[in-house]
């Protein structure tokens, strides 16, 4: 399934609005005079539909913390302090969170076309086009093959939270043995990784609206598409294993006659093993 996606307004209560969206980046461009590395709207949606897809439930400060310093990315209190005030965080984590639930519901809709207004879509920009409006003499020193493709940061976004819990995102050895499962998880996180990768054009679709200049390939589109699709397919993968059961390693008992390892020197079974 591969229709084209198409933005829509989203009909759920809580649903974020366009100055909601404008808040958060204005949030980030203040959190960044304080750390640079500090991500872009559209990377912390991918981050985001990562974490609704993911098989533990993340907790916020766990993720804020890796999405936030990506120095250590070991202590929350380090991310807090990149925020203004604690009512500036506050603002930040109520709209994250009204963003996530959208997020949820969207990929939790019995949806059969992209089409459908409540499916899943997310916030990405198209840098190409926007640029493209510039007068020439604005963009004439830019080099346009150096801006992200069409949905670029958003995958990198999405992939960027994958590799940072790696065990969240691997079957384990009982699990690999089902071989339509490999294939399924590696079939649908390829359908992402593709996006992180440059559009391999020709530029023919007008992102930005018809008498937009053409920003993205017909390809790009249709991976887009195949992208939206593969983060529904994650969602219900994970959900379908349920928890990952920790593996128990039991130590080996020591022989009778052997030498307690508690490090006494005496034989085991006069010793610990005793009784």
């Amino acid at each position: 399934m591969t229709d084209a996606p198409a933005p829509a307004d989203s009909t759920f209560p809580g649903a974020l609005s366009p100055e909601d969206f404008e808040t958060l980046d204005t949030i980030l461009d203040d959190l960044r005079n304080r750390e640079e590395e500090t991500p872009q709207w559209e990377f912390c949606e991918g981050f985001m539909a990562a974490l609704a897809c993911t098989r533990r439930e993340i907790p916020p400060d766990e993720y804020m913390a890796v999405l936030l310093d990506f120095e250590g990315a070991e202590d929350e209190a380090v991310a807090r302090q990149l925020f203004a005030s604690d009512a500036q965080r506050a603002q930040f984590m109520d709209l994250w969170n009204r963003r996530y639930q959208d997020i949820c519901r969207a990929l939790d809709a019995d949806v059969e076309s992209l089409q459908d207004e409540r499916a899943f879509y997310p916030q990405v920009g198209d840098m190409r086009g926007m640029l493209a409006r510039l007068p020439e003499e604005e963009r004439k020193d830019i080099d346009m093959d150096s801006v992200p493709s069409f949905a670029q940061v958003w995958a990198l976004g999405f992939m960027y939270a994958v590799e940072s819990w790696p065990d969240e995102w691997a079957l384990s050895r009982q699990e690999a043995k089902d071989k339509q499962a490999v294939e399924d998880l590696d079939a649908a996180l390829g359908a992402i990784i593709e996006l992180t990768d440059d559009d391999p054009g020709p530029m023919q679709v007008p992102m930005l609206g018809e008498d937009a200049a053409p920003s993205a390939s017909e390809t790009r589109l249709e991976q887009f598409g195949e992208a939206l699709w593969a983060v529904y397919d994650l969602r219900g993968f994970w959900r379908s294993f349920g928890a990952k059961v920790a593996t128990i390693h039991k130590e080996a008992t020591p022989g009778r006659n052997d030498l307690c390892p508690c490090g006494s020197g005496k034989k085991y079974k006069k010793c610990h093993g005793a009784g």
